[in-house]
């Protein structure tokens, strides 16, 4: 019963915030607007359903302010965060921020990209915000399918489907979004990694109590579902696992699978993948051309990012930039692929699991 009550009080502060029922037109004029449009979705419209809180009732974020991971004072060891690379830009975007806003829409180096962040299904992805040549921001709809976040672009209110990468309704139905790769594990090994990284902090412009999810014990409880969801139970329904998709199936693998080696050579669909993993994270790489020929080595100490060793001397880190040896500046493919409770995986495809 406690649950219940956080999730519907939170809920409750979200939606205070909400002006689903109203949009505003070029012109300044507002109209009402049905959350859920008729004109064409291409997943089914009858199970696209309203969250609660509305268009931009959960605020994603714009104006930031980061922190030096090694001055942040707001992280326990076992938090989780979210992090992405673009040459020296490293930044991190914690779950207990993410839990309350779902995206953030950042520049990191040169690259214009929305961190998308679905508390109901534990799935991080990153999208590019350059569309048709033009930068976009992403906000939060309030509508959902298989209880997954659809996200909308601010620059023709199309709506996305977050684990299909795709918009499903509106003038970009069917265009695929631009995929930044993200990496997460817990703030103890990421501020081993990065302590000089950027860190996302709470000073967002908003009142939430950040650390206490909005969603109780959602996370953990294999039980505790808000909306409805087809459920595969192969695995523990909140098991997190990293999740490759290729040609409309996926495969899932589990932090189990590293107890052994860290370093999984597998083929899936006609495509060859590296992924490594240890007990704090996992990630996914499709090595092509002369780097299908390299012969990898876990060498991850725990101290810095460097995760791989090659056969000729290369040192890799753990978003596949080549960082010494003659392949310096190279970087390996990275398949789309993401974070999830597995639950999430098989609602939207085909799912196969890696079996040692």
């Amino acid at each position: 019963m406690k649950n219940w009550i956080l999730v519907l009080t939170s809920i409750g502060i979200l939606a205070s915030c909400s002006s689903s029922s109203v949009d505003e037109t070029t012109d300044g004029e507002q109209r009402t607007v049905n959350p859920i449009m008729n004109n064409f979705w291409s997943i089914p419209v009858v199970q696209v359903l309203d969250g609660g809180p509305g268009r931009d009732g959960i605020p994603s974020l714009q104006n930031l302010s980061f922190t030096e991971a090694s001055s942040v004072d707001f992280l326990d060891n076992n938090d989780l965060i979210i992090g992405i690379k673009n040459g020296d830009d490293v930044r991190g975007y914690p779950h207990i921020i993410l839990d309350w806003h779902e995206i953030v829409n950042d520049n990191i180096g040169d690259e214009s990209v929305a961190i998308t962040y679905c508390p109901l299904t534990g799935t991080g992805i990153g999208w590019g915000r350059i569309i048709d040549d033009k930068e976009t921001t992403f906000g939060v709809s309030g509508l959902l399918y298989n209880t997954n976040l659809i996200p909308f672009d601010r620059e023709t209110r199309s709506n996305w489907s977050q684990i299909l990468n795709e918009s499903v309704n509106g003038d970009l139905l069917g265009r695929k979004a631009n995929l930044s790769m993200l990496v997460e594990m817990d703030w103890r090994t990421w501020k081993q990694m990065y302590p000089n990284s950027q860190v996302l902090n709470l000073s967002t412009g908003f009142q939430r109590t950040y650390g206490t999810s909005p969603y109780g014990n959602y996370s953990t409880d294999n039980d505790f579902f808000l909306f409805p969801v087809s459920k595969d139970n192969r695995l523990p329904l909140k098991e997190r696992v990293l999740a490759i998709i290729n040609d409309g199936s996926a495969k899932v693998y589990r932090f189990g699978d590293f107890t052994t080696e860290n370093v999984i050579t597998d083929a899936f669909k006609g495509r060859n993948y590296l992924v490594v993993g240890n007990g704090d994270f996992m990630v996914a790489f499709e090595p092509i051309g002369d780097h299908s020929t390299l012969q990898f080595t876990y060498i991850h100490d725990g101290n810095s990012d460097i995760l791989l060793q090659d056969d000729e001397g290369n040192e890799w880190d753990i978003f596949g930039n080549a960082v010494s040896g003659p392949r310096l500046g190279e970087r390996l493919k990275t398949p789309a692929s993401f974070m999830a409770y597995w639950f999430s995986v098989p609602a939207f495809y085909e799912t196969d699991i890696f079996a040692n």
